[in-house]
Formats: structure tokens, sequence, C-alpha cells
């Protein structure tokens, strides 16, 4: 089946300064970051990025800081302007909008929960949640169904008349996500959204995202800076380094075969056992007797858990109720070991 994609990046270009357009055709001639700065007090924002971003799904952007993640999410509803490139969205190149027709769609087609929560302190917590409403101009008493409504999803019935300072980190954040969902809107922008909690809470957060996406199918555009994060939320994984797409694709994809020096030193440190699923590392059903049956979407840490760490065995791999597949424990320790990187092989061999 082929999935279809609700926004598409192509060719989008970002440099920062009064010139961009005139040093346009140095970057794309191959000026990297470093040089454009020397020659051209110019920075190098975004640099050619062709990403499809398909409906339904999670888009995880990551990379570390000043990787260009959270200038490519702020082009999604134009709060910035490329230099170059197209951005889509439903097949329309948004640069085309007028300005009523961007504010129309920020307001029904895309939504945005961020890092630092932007509760507005003066408002409860059930007005916080019924804000996109209230600026549409609906009835306040469809405001206050639909941001309830949501409030309850979210684990927060009963808060609705507090104001943001007198909740905890988590519970503002669960504010901001009953926000975005009362919108309405196609499309969530997450930005950093769960960076600022502690790392319980932030584990709470990933797990009611991922719980509501089961059902709601929204079509999620998240930035982390965080691997274990993009490892969890990701159905597809695009890395970034000053501005580029280093490596994209499905995550299990991108820890088992990394294409960049750059990702098999991000990878390295990686628990593979709690990350890496069953179906990452099966093989063709050829074998007819069997330990027992396994999921294929079962990490390896739970198979290794039930296995008693015997390397003899081999188990059944099912999915939906079908077997798929089989797992040779053997070859399941060797997809534990990563790959050497490029900093570690020039520690060991020098």
């Amino acid at each position: 089946m082929t999935l279809k994609s609700k926004v598409s990046l192509r060719g989008l270009y970002k440099i920062f300064g009064s010139d961009d357009k005139e040093v346009l055709p140095h970057v794309k001639a191959g000026m990297g970051k470093e040089e454009l700065l020397a020659s051209h007090q110019h920075v190098l924002g975004l640099q050619d990025i062709n990403v499809e971003m398909q409906a339904g799904k999670i888009t995880v952007v990551m990379g570390l800081s000043g990787s260009g993640k959270s200038t490519l999410i702020r082009h999604l509803n134009r709060l910035i302007e490329p230099t170059d490139g197209e951005i889509l969205v439903d097949g329309v190149d948004i640069m085309h909008l007028t300005t009523l027709e961007l504010r129309h769609m920020r307001q029904n087609k895309m939504s945005m929960v961020f890092q630092k929560f932007a509760l507005l302190p003066h408002r409860t917590v059930l007005q916080n949640a019924a804000m996109a409403l209230d600026i549409k101009g609906v009835a306040a008493v469809e405001q206050e169904r639909e941001a309830q409504k949501w409030l309850n999803r979210v684990g927060l019935g009963g808060y609705e008349n507090h104001y943001p300072s007198q909740l905890s980190g988590g519970m503002q954040q669960r504010v901001g996500i009953a926000r975005s969902l009362t919108s309405n809107s196609d499309i969530m922008l997450m930005d950093e959204a769960f960076s600022a909690l502690d790392p319980l809470i932030r584990t709470d957060m990933q797990d009611l995202l991922l719980e509501l996406q089961v059902e709601l199918k929204k079509t999620i555009v998240f930035i982390t800076h965080d691997l274990d994060e993009a490892l969890k939320l990701a159905d597809h994984l695009v890395i970034l380094k000053d501005g580029a797409v280093i490596q994209q694709g499905e995550p299990q994809g991108i820890l088992m075969a990394p294409a960049d020096p750059y990702i098999e030193d991000f990878v390295s440190d990686i628990n593979r056992a709690r990350v890496l699923r069953v179906r990452s590392v099966m093989q063709d059903l050829t074998a007819d007797k069997f330990a027992g049956d396994v999921d294929a979407n079962d990490n390896l840490e739970s198979l290794i858990a039930a296995s008693g760490g015997d390397t003899a065995l081999r188990y059944r791999v099912i999915e939906n109720g079908k077997p798929v597949g089989e797992l040779d424990m053997r070859e399941l320790v060797k997809a534990l070991v990563p790959r050497i990187s490029s900093s570690e092989a020039g520690t060991r061999y020098h």
C-alpha cells in the first residue's frame, strides 16, 4: 500500500542574512556552513531538504543543537520564510497562499505544541484548552464541550477550573496537547515538546502521545535532540546536521545500518536490546520446530528475558496472527553489537 504524503518539503533552503538570495548559488554549488559564514557573513539554516511526511504517521526530526531542526518545523506554517524550495501541504504549495489563506491554514490544518507550554496564565485550564476554538469564533458552549472532552482524554478531568500556575510541568504540557487536539487540525507540530520535563514525566507523555495516535492517526511532526525519544516515537526518522539531512528512513533500519560516521556515533551508545524489534532481525521462515512464538513488534530485551539467555533457541515470529519469519537467538546476539564508529576505530587503531 502506497502511503500518501501530507507534507512535502522539496529542495528547501534557508539562509539567514540580508542577501540570502544572492548567496544561494554559492550554497547550491557546494559551499558549506562555515565557509558561508566566513566569506559572506550569512548563516546556513537549511540545505536542500527533501522529506515526505506521511499522513497519519509520526515524522521525527532530530539532531544536535544548531542542526536546523527547529528552523525546519517553523517553515511548515511559514513562521520562517524559506530562501528557496517548495512546502506542500495536501499538494498545495503554501508559498503561494495569500495572507488570508495562510491564516486559515494555521487555524484549521495545523496546531503547535511548544517546549515552554505557552499557556496564558490568566486563563483557566479549560479556557486555555479551548483557545483555538475561541480564536475561530466558535460558540462558547461548543468550546467548553470540546475542550472538556480532550482534557478528560489527557487525564486532566477535574482540573478545568485551575490555572496553569497550579499545575506541574507535565500537567501543563497535557493542557498544551489538549489545546492542540481541541483545534481538530490534521497536523500537529511538536517542537521539543517534552524536553523541559523530568525523565519519568517525559516517558509518560511519550506513552500518552502514542496511545492517542493509535486512535487519532494525526500527522505529527516531532522535533527532538534525544535519540531514545526519536526511536520510540518515529514512524519516519530524519536526522539533521548543519542544516542538511544526513539520513532518513524507518528508525529500525537506521539503527541497523547507519549510513554515515555521524550516525554511527549517534547510535553507538543506544540500548539496542530495548530499542530493536524482533521484525528488524528476523529471517525467512525455514525451520519447523521452535521454542515458542514471539510477536514481530516485541523488543529484543523481552525475548532475551523469555529465553533465559539461551542462544541455542529459535522462535517463530508472528504478526497480526500469522507467521512471518523466524529468529535464531544467535542472530539476535549479533544484532546487539553495534558497528564500530569512526571515532572508536581511530582510537582503537592508532
